[in-house]
């Protein structure tokens, strides 16, 4: 039986959990002429041929991972929405990890003004995380999700079965933005990976899906109370400042999870270094991120171009760089502009 969890932004809608993702395609299509599905190329033996009454359906491929994110791409789309005569009333479909969402989110942004749109996340990270919200966008060569734009889903289907097809490393990745939830807002998440290997939570779907359902829960209530992301809605990036400089660092060659499980070590480490967290929440994090052998640490860095890629993150503000750090479990605080030598010895903890 599925659930829905709603969502309160510019529009109302749901997130239904434990859904059919092709009875919702077929909701979706119901009076509209055209409706065109984005997918990673890398799946494309697994998508269907979909089938509605009076709807043309599109197969729009694209390229895997964040190299989908680009303006070429974009471009590609806005040409093929055209060739095809995509209207207002017309609608797209996004199946694929967090990059597909991301993109095909920000193409119904940006073609006509904004057309409705529905995201089929098929990765744990997608399903938690990229695909609810409503924030959209590509990458640009000085930073991921530079472009984009905030243009919320019609709604969030995420069917369970697409997670037997992911592999160990992609699953683990998608776990480490459930964790982000567990310290900034539930302990229970935390107890749960504790107590639970990475293979006990995979065979296990009833604590597969408790720890799904209960980010989704985090993240709804955030975005409800924060859809243009002042203080609150940026709590939702927790470890993601360090994270998204070492995945521009590494030419994409990480997971966006595992970059934000080293990202979530190293704001931990920082927390510490200017006595806003206790040894004992450090500790914590390396042994739920370990638990889940995600990495905590990244030698091939170079803290100048590290620090110039954090100074570019859409969170800073003009001169400040800003960051997320918590005190405790479940608590939040901003932190702006910390010294270099404070970043650099949390980044030193990070190389070892």
């Amino acid at each position: 039986m599925s659930k829905e969890i709603v969502i309160k932004a510019e529009r109302s809608y749901g997130v239904r959990i434990g859904a059919s993702y092709a009875e919702s395609v077929i909701d979706f299509a119901d009076k509209r002429e055209r409706v065109a599905v984005v997918y990673s190329e890398s799946m494309k033996e697994s998508i269907p041929k979909f089938s509605a009454h009076q709807t043309e359906f599109f197969y729009f491929g694209i390229p895997d991972g964040e190299a989908a994110k680009s303006s070429h791409t974009l471009t590609m789309v806005w040409n093929w929405l055209g060739a095809a005569g995509f209207t207002r009333s017309d609608g797209i479909v996004a199946i694929g990890g967090g990059a597909i969402t991301d993109f095909a989110g920000f193409a119904a942004a940006s073609w006509l003004r904004g057309i409705d749109w529905l995201a089929i996340p098929t990765t744990v990270a997608g399903m938690v995380d990229a695909a609810i919200g409503g924030k959209t966008g590509i990458n640009s060569d000085y930073g991921k999700n530079l472009i984009g734009a905030f243009h919320s889903p019609t709604g969030v289907v995420i069917d369970f079965n697409w997670l037997s097809s992911l592999s160990d490393r992609d699953f683990a990745a998608g776990l480490a933005e459930v964790v982000k939830c567990g310290f900034i807002r539930d302990r229970k998440i935390l107890d749960l990976v504790l107590q639970n290997s990475l293979s006990d939570i995979r065979a296990s779907s009833s604590i597969t899906h408790e720890l799904i359902e209960r980010a989704v829960a985090v993240k709804a209530e955030v975005v409800s109370g924060d859809f243009k992301e002042s203080f609150d809605r940026e709590i939702l990036n927790y470890g993601h400042t360090f994270g998204h400089a070492i995945e521009l660092h590494s030419k994409y060659s990480l997971r966006h999870g595992e970059c934000v499980s080293i990202g979530m070590a190293f704001i931990a480490y920082l927390a510490e270094e200017l006595n806003l967290l206790s040894p004992e929440n450090v500790q914590l994090h390396i042994e739920v991120l370990k638990k889940l052998n995600l990495p905590i640490t990244y030698a091939a860095g170079d803290f100048p171009e590290l620090l110039a890629a954090m100074r570019r993150d859409k969170k800073s503000r003009g001169n400040n760089m800003r960051f997320v750090v918590i005190t405790d479990i479940g608590k939040t605080q901003r932190l702006e502009n910390p010294s270099e030598a404070a970043l650099l010895a949390a980044y030193e903890r990070v190389r070892q």
